[in-house]
């Protein structure tokens, strides 16, 4: 999560225009540098890629593009060529090692990927955009069902690519929906059809964005509950990190189907509920309060008893980022670039 912050720094600039909070982004990212290094987990797309790629977009330097680089290298160690997927969590250690699993994937792993894009474009190899490719393609297959929910973690065997498990770790069952899963399927699959325009991607996005939309368990307010099958709704715990990934996705998604009005708007229409919730003083902390961070009421690991009701970095991030996006795209107010 380390890189979380200084993007929320970087999104404030581009917010407020206030030179002094890309000053503190530039110092907060620039202390991530050995990052690029880290071949142990697969969350350095979270890590350089809210901190080093932002700030390179509005700066784009040769020892940021090193980084950037060099983190992608890192991460693509973690592909497992037969299998034909970026390996999330190690298993000879900790809780991991205990789930059976041989070659855990996550749902989230699809965040990582802009990342090996961006490396893609921005040096001479191609491998970068074939392992996100191949990546992609097959969360698509193993990771949806067919009302495109998702799983939290799928199992796959390192030799053969079959898979062995469907399982979750931080939702409620495992056949159940985990609200941040479902976030970070919009997010990433949307960001892929961005990143490469195939348009398999965004007809995935759709489905994802539909599923959301029209599940029955999302609250008036669009802030979902941790999971959307939580046993008890409507007293189950909301989280406003899943709100938040969910808004700056939709706010994308929306600015990409033109071509279909209606669509556009509703995935706009809750964006903007879920930015007005999140903006009201249910959710929006006050200044002092709330050990500093913006957003209170996010959900980490509601099965484990660990971050539940409490603020969280990213939730803040992804919510800095829907303001930006929102006005981008809805309020038509110029931004930094």
């Amino acid at each position: 999560c380390s890189g979380f912050f200084a993007g929320s720094l970087f999104y404030l600039y581009q917010l407020t225009n206030d030179k002094s909070w890309l000053k503190q982004s530039k110092r907060f990212t620039e202390a991530l540098d050995s990052i690029q290094y880290l071949k142990w987990h697969h969350d350095v797309g979270f890590m350089i890629g809210s901190s080093y790629l932002n700030n390179y977009r509005l700066n784009p330097t040769k020892a940021y593009k090193k980084v950037i680089i060099q983190t992608a290298k890192s991460l693509c160690t973690r592909f497992r060529k037969k299998a034909g997927v970026i390996q999330s969590w190690n298993v000879d250690r900790g809780w991991q090692s205990k789930r059976g699993w041989s070659c855990p994937v996550i749902i989230d792993n699809m965040m990582n990927l802009e990342l090996l894009e961006w490396a893609a474009r921005h040096s001479d190899s191609t491998k970068f955009a074939k392992i996100a490719s191949s990546h992609a393609k097959l969360t698509m297959k193993n990771h949806f069902r067919p009302d495109f929910s998702s799983y939290h973690v799928i199992g796959y065997n390192p030799e053969t690519g079959a898979v062995e498990k469907k399982n979750t770790h931080q939702g409620y069952a495992h056949e159940s929906a985990w609200a941040r899963g479902q976030a970070w399927g919009l997010y990433g699959y949307t960001m892929m059809f961005r990143e490469t325009g195939d348009s398999a991607y965004l007809n995935h996005a759709k489905g994802i964005a539909r599923f959301i939309m029209s599940h029955p368990n999302m609250p008036n307010d669009k802030v979902p509950y941790w999971d959307f099958n939580a046993p008890d709704i409507p007293n189950a715990k909301r989280d406003a990190s899943a709100a938040a990934i969910m808004a700056s996705a939709f706010l994308e998604l929306s600015s990409i189907t033109k071509d279909t009005p209606e669509f556009s708007k509703q995935c706009q229409d809750i964006a903007e509920a879920q930015l007005r919730t999140l903006t009201s003083p249910e959710y929006l902390a006050e200044k002092g309060t709330n050990g500093g961070f913006i957003l209170k009421h996010s959900v980490g690991n509601y099965p484990k008893g660990t971050e539940v009701d409490v603020p969280l970095t990213y939730a803040d991030y992804y919510y800095v980022e829907a303001l930006v996006r929102y006005k981008k795209l809805v309020l038509t107010i110029p931004t930094n670039k």
